[in-house]
């Protein structure tokens, strides 16, 4: 497994519970330059509509030079299986839940997304979590000195 994509900005602005692996449609040269690791999750979002899973925001470059314009930002469908749509869409209806992706990834010949549901974060709670980050940081570093 070769990871294409972490979403770090996920990670530090919203609380990541459930995590699930879904294919995704791309379309001729988008798989080249996805395997190049020119795919960008960092502003996107999945929304579930008329049963199923689209992604959207999510920022894929045309491969080398295209000889006509083509739109880098289109909704992609998402693959999953009917089961995990409808637990995924009962969840985001809870207050305060959305989807987002928080990987990219290359799993045997196939490109890979995976989805968190998240809840957001507040400041506060930002600015706790880098506090206990600084804390662990400083205890680690008087450990190794000790």
């Amino acid at each position: 497994m070769k990871i294409l994509y972490n979403n770090k900005k996920a990670y530090y602005n919203f609380f990541v519970s459930d995590t699930i692996e879904a294919g995704i449609v791309l379309k001729g040269n988008e798989v080249k330059s996805v395997l190049a690791g020119k795919i960008n999750l960092a502003d996107s979002y999945v929304v579930i509509k008329n049963g199923e899973a689209i992604l959207k925001n999510c920022y894929i470059p045309p491969w080398q030079n295209p000889s006509n314009w083509v739109e880098t930002r289109p909704d992609r469908k998402l693959l999953l299986h009917k089961e995990e749509i409808l637990k995924l869409e009962r969840k985001v209806q809870e207050k305060g839940y959305g989807l987002v992706p928080t990987k990219a990834y290359y799993n045997k010949g196939l490109v890979k997304i995976e989805i968190a549901l998240a809840k957001g974060k507040k400041l506060y709670d930002k600015r706790d979590v880098l506090k206990e980050k600084a804390v662990k940081r400083d205890i680690e570093r008087e450990l190794k000195n000790y």
